[in-house]
């Protein structure tokens, strides 16, 4: 969708200000794979030049169809200094593996000193922790007080 030409200009405005992406292609359909090119020379050209991005190759479940080999994306993500993974978002499939990789490699650069994380154009708007959320689990829900770790 994001590579459809009426798309282009909401698509821009999603890049401004982030501080990743993530690049994904359809391991089954090689058009998909051909386009990558453009779509990251649009989003270097709108982004951040220190945003993190992370090409993805997803419908790995679908192996037995596939058009796109592993080691081509991963020369492709090799060439143009991506991180790479395999997915499928049908079965969650490395979807998790993902973001906590492509978040892992963001905080690394805060931790280096590549991100500037007082200036919002990074990407990285520091908040504070709500109550609920400091004591819950990562979906935010709250644990309730008295249980067996308060």
């Amino acid at each position: 969708m994001a590579g459809q030409e009426s798309f282009r200009s909401i698509t821009r405005s999603y890049y401004r200000g982030a501080a990743g992406a993530l690049l994904v292609y359809d391991i089954t359909r090689r058009e998909t794979f051909n386009h990558l090119t453009s779509w990251l020379e649009e989003a270097r050209q709108h982004a951040n030049a220190n945003m993190t991005v992370m090409l993805i190759g997803n419908k790995c479940d679908l192996s037995h169809r596939r058009a796109v080999s592993t080691e081509e994306g991963e020369q492709f993500a090799r060439e143009h200094g991506l991180i790479f993974m395999e997915a499928s978002a049908k079965t969650a499939q490395n979807v998790e593996e993902a973001f906590l990789s492509t978040a892992s490699k963001i905080y690394k650069k805060i931790q280096d000193g590549v991100i500037d994380i007082s200036n919002e154009s990074y990407g990285i708007k520091i908040g504070h922790l709500s109550q609920a959320s400091s004591f819950g689990g990562r979906d935010g829900s709250a644990s309730q007080p008295g249980g067996c770790c308060s």
